[in-house]
């Protein structure tokens, strides 16, 4: 017994010091295999229904209501993890996920149907959110402040590791020599295993037992992921910087494989591999940043490498490309820039959690609330703005929510900044 004790505490002990909870540990793992199924589509869905006749219009509809329903998922996910647990919310995700793929697969693309393919593909958006923020949900709970940005970060590298870029990265293999359909089926059998591995590999306890306490009504706790955002102002901030973070994200998968195939001259693979490079910067920078800014401080960390950051770079993917043409180099120098800067934006959780301690469920609530926003707001964006104001009017657009993001963000002081400000004052 007392060898078994000497081997399991170093081990946990070299886990906490990179930054995550030992426990939690595999589910980072069953996250990204998880994510790399579900991202295996993101560079090329939009091309492949263009392929498939509809129109713009059509495709961006059905990523905005994807969108839409991944946005109700992300803020449920805080309330139902306070009422029922983060395993059981996971579990929910994962099921919904698996079980709303195979018509949109069987039903919908191989039968060219429109309105299945809307229909399913926008029930499956309620699975993504509830299994990876609920592992959020449970990462913030149990983790020890001293070390939650790292953990965070973790959580980032492992969502971005797998959406979009090692899926992207093997679709842009994968889609040449097996065609787009086939690559579609094995982006299920990715998620069923990221989804079992973390399932079935963590052993937190506290996750399993609802995460409110025995005296909270389900409907109150409900309530509370909404009305948190007025009774405490900024985490109703918060919520807003969540939202433009990703919403050039996932308005970009729209967008931009249109406009470097068709408009640039870029081929698909071409694409797929400069999204993957894009988003593997993202994946270390995303641990970087979160270390980082666990010294340096999260408002400084988002409002400048973040915000400001990405207000620069996201011009940069349409400014390089359009001055300089089908440069590879230059143009994956380009997304790199911007994939560094979204790391930035990593402290929010952190941020979120730590503004309202007393109710961590309520305030990821409205932080997940603004990351699910972010994926039919993006899309909405281009479908709305793209026919009129061309790929050069919504690039600024996604701009200009950077930068007022950057001066919403340098707002959200935490209890000892402020504390430390009227002390200085006085």
């Amino acid at each position: 017994m007392q060898t078994t004790t000497l081997e399991v505490k170093p081990s946990s002990a070299w886990i906490e010091r990179v930054g995550m909870h030992p426990k939690l540990a595999i589910g980072y793992i069953g996250l990204l295999l998880f994510m790399i199924g579900d991202g295996v589509e993101a560079g090329f869905l939009s091309p492949f229904l263009l392929d498939m006749h509809f129109t713009e219009a059509q495709i961006a509809l059905v990523f905005t209501l994807y969108g839409v329903t991944a946005a109700i998922a992300s803020w449920a996910s805080g309330a139902l993890s306070d009422i029922f647990g983060p395993r059981k919310v996971m579990w929910a995700g994962l099921l919904i996920w698996l079980v709303f793929e195979m018509p949109f697969l069987l039903g919908g693309i191989n039968t060219h149907n429109y309105k299945i393919i809307l229909i399913t593909y926008m029930l499956r958006g309620f699975g993504y959110p509830l299994f990876a923020f609920g592992f959020l949900i449970w990462i913030t709970h149990v983790t020890p402040q001293r070390y939650l940005g790292t953990a965070v970060g973790w959580f980032w590298c492992a969502r971005t590791g797998g959406l979009p870029t090692l899926g992207s990265l093997y679709a842009s293999y994968a889609v040449p020599h097996y065609g787009a359909y086939k690559t579609l089926w094995v982006s299920v059998i990715l998620v069923a295993i990221g989804g079992l591995v973390a399932m079935l590999g963590i052993r937190e306890e506290q996750g399993t037992k609802p995460l409110a306490t025995g005296e909270d009504n389900a409907l109150l706790v409900l309530l509370s992921s909404v009305s948190i955002a007025w009774k405490k102002p900024k985490i109703g901030l918060g919520g807003i910087v969540a939202t433009i973070t990703t919403t050039s994200e996932f308005g970009f998968l729209v967008c931009l494989p249109i406009f470097f195939i068709h408009t640039i001259g870029f081929t698909l693979q071409q694409w797929l591999q400069i999204l993957s490079i894009m988003f593997a910067t993202n994946v270390v920078c995303n641990l970087m940043w979160g270390v980082i800014a666990d010294r340096i401080g999260w408002r400084i960390t988002i409002t400048f490498a973040g915000a400001c950051g990405c207000a620069l770079t996201t011009l940069g993917l349409y400014y390089v490309p359009h001055i300089f043409g089908a440069n590879y180099l230059l143009v994956v120098l380009a997304g790199m820039a911007y994939g560094a800067a979204l790391a930035g934006f990593v402290p929010i959780a952190a941020i979120m959690a730590t503004l309202a301690p007393e109710s961590r469920g309520a305030a990821m609530s409205i932080m997940n609330l603004g990351s699910g926003m972010s994926i039919w707001l993006g899309p909405a964006i281009v479908g709305l703005f793209l026919p009129r104001v061309g790929i050069s009017g919504v690039i600024w657009i996604f701009a200009i929510l950077y930068f007022i993001s950057a001066i919403i963000s340098f707002t959200l002081k935490l209890p000892h900044e402020v504390a430390k400000d009227r002390a200085a004052s006085v």
